[in-house]
């Protein structure tokens, strides 16, 4: 599969500014630099309901939260929350680089979203990260009635180390007996970063995030290079992924964590654990970051939306269908790895999204049942 010609177009930009990498800068220097050069990639925001700024007590103090709401909703309407970490490889990244894209969810999907400002390495190595993530989702779940939120209907998602971050919590919240998690999102997200896979060497140079960039970051995250195999780093490496809520994994074909995002997909349905992967195979790491140049970042996003809704409906009663109308790109890479072999070639077309009775089994898994996936090439023949 070839590399999407829009994400080519956003890496020759990005070479062409001179842009250094992070991994020749210090933390605080590339931590502005993400900054200053994020809204360049990002559309104009959502327009959405209320936004505010609060804290949760954490383990090293407060922890900075954002959340947001949907527009038209009654201030007294509980609604599902989505608990976001952001990425940036546990060094770089805030509340204001992902601003826009919680912004996007929470149109998409019309649920609340509380985006968490965890601690930031090398300042606070792990487990500060994960220990901030923990505490500030089970404080949002104490505080649902303040927050007008559902605490029953709780959803964790992160992109990169963030996606890390949102397995690990899953993980915890099994262990713990709760919070009950009814969906994770995981985004391009690290799952082991105690071994280097074959996607690290194949795109370990050239395609945004680097090989020397991921290890730039886990050198700054851990305290010793044994805090690799900690399931709490690499979840992967957890000695059981049974009874973790349902997962919607997204990975991209150039991206150097597309074979521990897909290894973390097998484990989990190896496990039972009931998984939705949309695969864009024509995409780089981060993608959908650039949504204001990406017809795939924008169709991930929109994905999202509809299968959050989808995960967080408790109305269902048998089997229930939807119907997303997908605009087709110009560009066949950018679209997932799924396949409807000649309606793809409509101007928009109708995926009937199918779930099963009790509303917990993945929602692509319906489809896939009845058309093939591929793993590459061009689309499959009708």
């Amino acid at each position: 599969m070839a590399l999407d010609p829009q994400a080519q177009e956003v890496i020759n930009l990005v070479i062409k500014s001179g842009r250094p990498a992070y991994n020749t800068l210090s933390p605080k220097d590339a931590r502005q630099l993400f900054r200053e050069t994020r809204p360049a990639s990002t559309p104009t925001p959502a327009e959405i309901g209320a936004v505010k700024n609060l804290t949760a007590d954490g383990p090293g103090g407060p922890i900075p939260l954002r959340v947001y709401r949907p527009a038209d909703v009654p201030a007294g309407t509980p609604l599902p929350v989505l608990v976001y970490y952001h990425g940036g490889g546990w060094v770089i990244g805030d509340l204001d680089t992902h601003d826009v894209q919680c912004r996007q969810i929470t149109a998409e999907a019309g649920v609340t979203v509380v985006a968490v400002d965890y601690r930031l390495a090398p300042e606070h190595k792990f487990p500060a990260a994960v220990d901030d993530a923990w505490a500030a989702t089970r404080w949002v779940v104490a505080h649902a009635g303040e927050l007008g939120i559902d605490g029953r209907r709780v959803a964790v998602a992160g992109d990169s180390a963030g996606g890390n971050l949102a397995a690990v919590v899953a993980l915890m919240a099994r262990d713990a007996g709760g919070p009950a998690i009814a969906l994770q999102v995981l985004i391009y997200p690290v799952t082991d970063v105690a071994a280097e896979s074959k996607s690290y060497r194949d795109f370990a140079d050239g395609y945004m995030l680097t090989r020397d960039g991921m290890r730039w970051f886990t050198n700054h995250y851990l305290k010793a290079a044994g805090e690799a195999q900690d399931w709490r780093v690499s979840p992967l490496r957890a000695p059981s992924l049974a009874g973790l809520p349902p997962a919607l994994v997204i990975t991209a074909g150039f991206d150097p964590l597309r074979d521990e995002g897909l290894a973390y997909v097998r484990r989990l349905r190896h496990a039972g654990v009931p998984v939705d992967l949309l695969h864009y195979p024509g995409q780089i790491h981060g993608f959908m970051s650039f949504d204001r140049v990406l017809v795939g970042a924008r169709d991930a996003l929109a994905r999202t939306g509809s299968l959050l809704e989808q995960a967080f409906r408790d109305d269902l009663h048998g089997s229930s269908v939807e119907e997303i109308a997908i605009p087709w790109p110009r560009a066949w890479e950018s679209m997932p790895w799924l396949h409807l072999g000649q309606r793809w070639r409509e101007t928009r077309v109708a995926c009937m999204v199918a779930r099963d009775q009790v509303g917990r089994r993945g929602v692509l898994e319906g489809i896939a049942k009845r058309w093939p996936r591929v793993s590459g090439g061009s689309p499959p023949a009708d």
